[in-house]
């Protein structure tokens, strides 16, 4: 089958040039772009392109097997099927996203999208050379399984996809309270790209953010957002870039002292190490938490 996105690189690259001219016309584009950091994240969306000639390939053969053990024969040229798998493709999306931010062995391969310290359509196109290879697609299986043609799942992921490549911009600031409170955003996708401790971690939706505000990762946009990782890599080599992550987990599971903490560096959540030498998400926001008691604490005695 072809992938639609590919029909759609002109209008990427156009719509680039375009907030670029529109931000120089601001006298901004210096806080958006980078020339060597645009050029990586083209550069990382090449090859996607380039890597997804094979691992697009296993992804369609995976969900065109799981197809054969359908549940439901479901029509489509029903209206309701198309919503019904909209509604499909978003959840899967929000799971394999959050997932991919919990799971370390998952996030080697969505890393790749936040190691840019700049927020823009640019930053869109960096994406993973090893997702699908890596797994990433085993979240959409059920789908199959309940009917939904294979066309169909890979037609709903592309539509996704470009989608959220619009909402990589600081050029648009938040839309009318209706839509903020429906769909994902670019002041909601902000918040998702902030290294910030309370932004880490949150609205991980797709299309629609009612997942994030349904099972508890929303987060409303404040202060600007500080893009990139909470400790940047500091390279514009997209090989690096790609697989950086791959090779610290090697290193750390060689150097592991047992095989529950070289599981731990697999499987745990980024951050997690067997010696707490460094810090998960959910510990740095507990030492924010203790710091601001500790102070409120310090400043009740001084008043008292």
């Amino acid at each position: 089958m072809k992938d639609i996105i590919l029909y759609a690189v002109p209008v990427f690259i156009g719509s680039i040039i375009l907030e670029v001219l529109y931000l120089r016309h601001l006298q901004r584009h210096h806080d958006h772009y980078h020339t060597r950091d645009t050029v990586s994240s083209l550069s990382m969306g090449i090859g996607n392109v380039i890597t997804g000639f094979v691992s697009k390939a296993v992804v369609f053969g995976a969900i065109t097997l799981f197809y054969q053990f359908r549940i439901f024969e479901p029509d489509r040229t029903q209206w309701w099927y198309w919503v019904a798998i909209f509604f499909a493709d978003d959840f899967s999306y929000y799971w394999f996203h959050r997932t991919s931010h919990g799971v370390r062995y998952f996030w080697a391969s969505h890393v790749v999208h936040h190691s840019s310290q700049f927020y823009n359509l640019g930053t869109a196109l960096r994406q993973t050379w090893t997702g699908n290879l890596s797994g990433s697609f085993i979240f959409y299986l059920w789908m199959p399984l309940l009917g939904f043609h294979p066309v169909d799942v890979i037609l709903m992921q592309s539509i996704s996809l470009l989608y959220q490549f619009f909402i990589h911009t600081e050029a648009v600031g938040r839309l009318p309270r209706p839509i903020e409170f429906i769909f994902n955003t670019p002041s909601h996708h902000r918040v998702h790209h902030g290294s910030d401790v309370e932004y880490l971690d949150k609205n991980h939706a797709g299309i629609l953010i009612i997942w994030d505000r349904m099972f508890g990762t929303f987060q409303a946009e404040g202060k600007r957002p500080r893009y990139g990782l909470t400790k940047d890599i500091n390279t514009y080599n997209p090989f690096r870039i790609a697989l950086h992550e791959w090779m610290d987990i090697g290193r750390d599971v060689a150097k592991a002292p047992s095989l529950r903490a070289a599981l731990g560096y697999i499987f745990g959540p980024p951050g997690w190490s067997h010696d707490g030498s460094r810090q998960t998400t959910d510990q740095m926001r507990q030492g924010i938490g203790a710091e601001r008691q500790a102070a409120v604490e310090q400043t009740d005695n001084v008043t008292n």
